[in-house]
């Protein structure tokens, strides 16, 4: 619901901030004094198209700026959550700037935000119905939503069916793609799978034989190197050992004179026994030492075959090792798909039954409100000075949606006799005006409770009527504005009667510039313009009483 809006420096307004009510708010005034500059301004806030023609002259800028009652419906919280969008306070602040060179700039919440987000918002804010702005209702999408409305259609169970029957479609298709590029694959998988196996590497066996082969490599210098190592510690006639052995004799001979230098005689022995147990050890590793030239083949072959695997799956061995097991993951889920698939394709199959049960029931509620709104729309059309207009919903098969498996288009025959076409064909802009209330009314009759009401906009719904219809006209609007909040403009004094709040646009002259100013009337105010609307610029006193009594019957 619209709390406030403020316009700045837009056409000949130069400022203007308006606090609108719950209820049916009317905006008055004689022709060309600029009512309908308060419903283009909304219409800005709504995402529409910007241009530089309607910043006032001589301004750098224009700007619109509305305070709404914030939509507590789902839809409009996940919008609001997903831009970053905070609301504060139960009420949220939306703007749009408008420069002279043509460039625009959109802010809800206090952020930037682009118009389409704008437009996506607006559904939930509010509706412009105008002879310039009737898109809406030759949408598609928004005649099912009216039919649904009409008739408290729920569509809960449908909508859940659907992105059930959806999810699993989804990861049915996502498995055949996958299946597709698996089988694509797992020739190579088998080879890759082949290849590794025929190897059959161990970890850590590249390193182990890369040292293996050194040593082959180099038997004869090794031999060489611990041959003479063995000599200088155990077999040449000055060896260490035999060094030790004289030492330790001399150091018995010197502990029989003198028993101190006996723990030193010890430490000789350790040192003995170590120099003799190394001796030994480098003994049997020279006998182990042998050309092999075969082995040294066998070994280098090895390490080529596992340096190949290395450079197609490593760097490393280790890598190898993990791409084998990866490989035959592969394959074992491309053999397990089909029984995947099976499963999915059961689960899918009972998922669809459930989605065309829900979908027929829903399709057989809408065609019963189809029924009901058609008579409906015929009452109120005919109350409306569309007397002999017939109303059709046509209802036909859709693509599957969220919304069930129908398409909506709503006909009308304008005269009698006339064969039914859609909106767009046959209605000129006073008609959709009124269409639009009419449908409206119906809706709202079967409407939910408990959500924000929003800002339903008339302009000039009352063209080419007068009356008694205008009477009528202005209590479907007042029974309108039981729900949702109202702005309508009117020349009617008929419909301004049953205003819960009115509203008068003025021109005036100031400084040499034309001014246009919006101004909330008082009950004085509004009998007074009321008369106007009624009598013209010199208001009688019959025309006051006439204004008096009108406001009476409307109940205000």
């Amino acid at each position: 619901m619209l709390v406030e809006l403020t316009v700045e420096n837009y056409a000949v307004v130069e400022r203007a901030k308006l606090r609108f009510h719950r209820g049916l708010n009317v905006l008055t005034g004689e022709t060309g004094s600029g009512k309908s500059i308060v419903v283009d301004s909304l219409a800005l806030l709504f995402g529409g198209r910007a241009a530089a023609d309607v910043v006032r002259s001589g301004a750098a800028g224009a700007r619109v700026a509305a305070i709404f009652e914030a939509p507590r419906a789902a839809g409009a919280r996940v919008l609001l959550e997903e831009a970053g969008i905070e609301v504060e306070d139960g009420e949220l602040l939306v703007e749009r700037e408008v420069l002279a060179s043509g460039k625009s700039r959109a802010f809800a919440g206090g952020r930037g935000v682009t118009a389409s987000l704008l437009r996506a918002l607006a559904p939930w804010l509010g509706d412009i119905h105008g002879q310039n702005e009737q898109q809406q209702l030759f949408l598609p999408t928004f005649q099912l939503a009216l039919l649904d409305a009409s008739a408290g259609t729920p569509a809960d169970e449908v909508r859940d069916a659907f992105r059930q029957w959806r999810a699993r479609k989804d990861e049915l298709a996502a498995l055949d793609r996958a299946e597709q590029e698996r089988l694509r694959q797992a020739d190579l998988w088998s080879f890759q799978r082949r290849e590794i196996e025929e190897a059959a590497p161990s970890s850590g066996e590249d390193a182990s034989l890369e040292a293996e082969r050194q040593v082959l490599k180099n038997v004869t210098r090794l031999q060489e190197l611990a041959g003479a190592a063995y000599d200088s510690l155990y077999d040449a006639p000055g060896s260490a050992f035999s060094q030790l052995r004289t030492a330790m004799r001399r150091l018995e001979e010197l502990g029989r004179i003198d028993v101190s230098i006996g723990p030193l005689a010890e430490m000789l022995t350790g040192a003995s026994i170590a120099v003799e147990e190394a001796s030994r050890t480098l003994g049997d590793y020279l006998a182990g030492l042998e050309a092999d030239p075969a082995r040294l083949d066998a070994v280098e072959s090895r390490l080529a075959a596992l340096e190949k695997l290395k450079r197609k799956y490593g760097p490393e061995l280790s890598g190898v090792l993990e791409f084998f097991e990866n490989v035959c993951r592969h394959l074992a889920a491309a053999e397990d798909a089909s029984e995947r698939r099976a499963g999915i394709g059961k689960r899918l199959a009972k998922l669809e039954q459930a989605f065309r049960s829900a979908a027929g029931r829903l399709t057989e509620a809408r065609r019963q409100a189809a029924g009901t709104l058609e008579k409906r729309m015929k009452e109120e059309l005919d109350s409306l000075a569309l007397k002999g207009a017939v109303f059709r919903v046509a209802l036909g098969e859709a693509e599957w949606s969220e919304h069930g498996a129908d398409q909506v288009e709503f006909l009308l025959s304008a005269n009698a006799g006339e064969e039914a076409r859609p909106l767009d064909r046959v209605a000129s802009g006073g008609e959709l005006s009124r269409i639009a209330l009419a449908l409206k009314t119906c809706a709202a009759a079967k409407a939910p409770s408990g959500e924000t009401p929003r800002t339903l906009v008339f302009d000039e719904v009352d063209a080419g009527i007068g009356g008694s219809v205008a009477d009528t006209l202005g209590r479907r609007l007042k029974r309108l504005a039981a729900r949702d909040q109202i702005l309508c403009v009117t020349h009617l004094a008929q419909v301004a009667s049953f205003a819960d709040h009115h509203f008068v646009v003025e021109k005036r002259e100031v400084g040499g510039r034309t001014l246009a100013e919006v101004e909330e009337l008082s009950p004085a105010d509004r009998t007074r313009e009321i008369g106007r609307m009624l009598s013209g610029q010199q208001v009688t006193p019959e025309a006051l009483k006439h204004a008096e009594q009108m406001i009476r019957r409307a109940g205000n």
